[in-house]
């Protein structure tokens, strides 16, 4: 069983090839049921221990184990295992952190192909974390932008996360201003559980990205800029049951679940058109969904494996 480390997912994950990856898995689909979520204080905190499963018949089953844990830094930690469908060997175990940052990203790009305007080039990041890192990396390989700017509750992770984009070769920089007037696309990536965003601040033309309230008790928009935008799902089942910025509004009268105009999966089947014009406010939510950690742990599995036929 190949045992691959956070450096070698990560290497085994360039951008290009995982959006296209995740694009095919929401084409041809998998047997993903619900994640298993169960949770449990701890202090002023509620930990969080999810399960992911998914699998294609014949060909790859795995699962993703995470932890949330809030009060503490990281607040993520993962492991995934991927195996044999027909079999049930083990083929692979994965770094789930950086499993679960990559693939995150990615799917908010792919989502983002079909949603955000071709030329934006600001984009405005509300999060510090590992997967604000990976958005302001991704975000870039899809689209011309000029500017990240970051915005986070505790400035001086900001402050380093803009460090270190630009030694990576990004326009980052930090803000104390979350204000979305300014940006082409709003990615939101935290575990906040009161708005950031609000439907007025958003201008039109605007492609927002809520990235964090995996739970019903989070969110980081407040209903009435999901109610006046194109709102696009990972997963309805998903977004219905979890996602915490559609539960709230829903439970506050701002609209129905048939406000959510399509899923992913509609987007890359062409059953939703995505943006229509140039003045829309779109919305992609995310929850998470297992068919985009199997689609990433099969790139990685096979490119390490082809890279031993090689050596």
């Amino acid at each position: 069983m190949l045992h691959l480390d956070h450096a070698r997912v990560e290497a085994l994950l360039p951008w290009a090839a995982l959006v296209d990856a995740l694009g095919a898995m929401f084409q041809t689909g998998c047997e993903a049921p619900l994640r298993h979520a169960h949770a449990w204080a701890e202090g002023a905190e509620r930990n969080t221990l999810l399960l992911m499963p998914a699998w294609q018949a014949g060909r790859y089953s795995g699962v993703k184990i995470v932890h949330v844990a809030p009060g503490h830094a990281p607040a993520v930690h993962a492991a995934y295992l991927l195996s044999d469908a027909a079999t049930g060997a083990p083929l692979a175990l994965l770094d789930g952190g950086a499993l679960t940052d990559r693939r995150t990203a990615a799917a908010s790009v792919l989502a983002a192909r079909h949603l955000a305007r071709p030329d934006s080039r600001r984009l405005l990041l509300l999060g510090s974390g590992k997967v604000a890192h990976a958005l302001g990396s991704a975000y870039p390989s899809a689209f011309p932008i000029e500017r990240i700017a970051i915005w986070s509750r505790d400035p001086a992770r900001a402050a380093r996360l803009a460090a270190r984009l630009r030694a990576e070769g990004h326009p980052a920089e930090a803000t104390t201003d979350p204000d979305p007037a300014g940006a082409d696309i709003v990615s939101a990536a935290t575990l906040s559980r009161e708005p950031l965003l609000r439907g007025e601040a958003v201008r039109p033309g605007t492609h927002v990205d809520l990235v964090g309230a995996f739970r019903a008790d989070m969110r980081e928009s407040d209903a009435a800029l999901l109610a006046r935008a194109t709102l696009v799902v990972d997963t309805r089942a998903g977004a219905l049951a979890e996602a915490g910025d559609v539960v709230q509004a829903i439970a506050e009268g701002a609209f129905g679940p048939g406000h959510v105009a399509a899923e992913m999966s509609d987007l890359l089947r062409g059953g939703h058109p995505g943006r229509r014009d140039a003045a829309e406010v779109t919305v992609f939510k995310s929850v998470g969904w297992a068919g985009e950690d199997l689609a990433a742990a099969i790139l990685a599995y096979e490119g390490a494996r082809a890279g031993e036929g090689r050596e």
